[in-house]
């Protein structure tokens, strides 16, 4: 619900107490598997706000791999990430999987994270690297408008996604302002156009759009007609497709390119805590994310976001990384959210 999203996210301005933190670790529960051969021993603990079809997938190779034993805690970021913060140095998680950055960011800025080994940091593009080398990125997602033809022809489709604070869009846009994927965009609408632009752009936004839950609502409500358009990241489209078929999506995804806000290339990352107590086996698990190993089990989920690494291709179907044109900012200077997330409450959306 609209409700315990808003939630979400405000832990992250606010902060969360112990006892919310470590009560929120429970949403998703406890997942482990272990290989039965503990060729390299150790267990490590992951605590992730990814989606669980990668995460368990890239677990389950990763344990194959080694013989090391992985338990998972799944959860959404903001909490984790506040969770890690409040646990300190008695955090008992060896390493954090993101679906976006800046959390990773947050907990960089506050000490926590340990530096990632060189040779794993050199198997992805500097630019999806926190700029300390204390976290990495491990898979990528664009920015794009979902929308019904029969609704919003092709020709009538926003060159900008600052165009959809216009008034021509009331009634026919989709929002999920509290979604943690929408939060980089805001972010980067800031540091692009400036905090006044950002604003103002919000409040037109909120003004025109239906407000959902999340990237999975838009794509239905555009897909049932209920609504033009709505903004999301492109991997919800192509999980959509999978499950239906391409060629029965009432819907299309529109690329903003052109070097726009709307067209932000988002990074998934990881970190180890500096406060591991298997240093060893976290930073062997980063590595092994960004490994071609790694990088082929995250495509072979079919979470269609696009690996990092060179020599792994994306799920056919996917439109050409390298044709993007995401807007110049790289995943770092988005910062940890925090002028994002201010923004957002200002606008009343959150």
């Amino acid at each position: 619900m609209i409700v315990s999203s808003r939630t979400r996210l405000l832990f992250v301005v606010a902060g969360v107490s112990s006892s919310l933190a470590l009560a929120a670790c429970g949403n998703g529960g406890d997942a482990s598997t272990s290989s039965g051969n503990a060729r390299s021993g150790g267990t490590l603990t992951l605590y992730s706000g990814q989606h669980e079809e990668m995460t368990n997938a890239l677990v389950a190779a990763f344990e194959q791999q080694t013989g090391a034993k992985v338990r998972v805690r799944f959860g959404e970021e903001p909490e984790l990430a506040n969770q890690i913060a409040a646990e300190g140095s008695a955090s008992p998680a060896d390493v954090f999987f993101t679906e976006n950055a800046p959390p990773l960011t947050a907990l960089s800025d506050k000490g926590l994270l340990a530096p990632v080994n060189a040779a794993a940091l050199k198997q992805v593009p500097s630019a999806d690297n926190a700029a300390n080398g204390q976290w990495l990125g491990v898979a990528a997602r664009e920015t794009a408008l979902i929308y019904n033809p029969r609704s919003l022809p092709a020709n009538q489709l926003p060159t900008s996604i600052l165009d959809l604070s216009k008034p021509q869009w009331k009634g026919k846009l989709a929002l999920a302002p509290a979604e943690v994927d929408f939060v980089p965009v805001v972010e980067a609408v800031d540091k692009l156009k400036g905090e006044g632009a950002a604003r103002d752009w919000l409040k037109g936004f909120a003004a025109n759009a239906e407000r959902y839950d999340d990237n999975e609502g838009i794509v239905d409500a555009v897909e049932r007609g209920k609504v033009a358009a709505g903004v999301i990241n492109h991997y919800y489209w192509f999980r959509a497709a999978a499950e239906i078929g391409q060629s029965k999506m009432s819907s299309r995804l529109h690329y903003f390119g052109h070097q726009d806000p709307g067209a932000l290339v988002d990074v998934s990352g990881a970190a180890a805590l500096k406060s591991s107590k298997n240093p060893q086996l976290a930073q062997r698990f980063l590595s092994f994310l960004v490994s071609q190993g790694g990088q082929q089990a995250m495509v072979d989920s079919g979470d269609w976001e696009y690996p990092l690494a060179n020599g792994v291709e994306p799920l056919a179907g996917l439109k050409p990384f390298d044709s993007l044109q995401p807007p110049n900012i790289s995943a770092a200077q988005l910062g940890d959210d925090h002028d994002a997330l201010s923004l957002l409450q200002q606008a009343g959306l959150i």
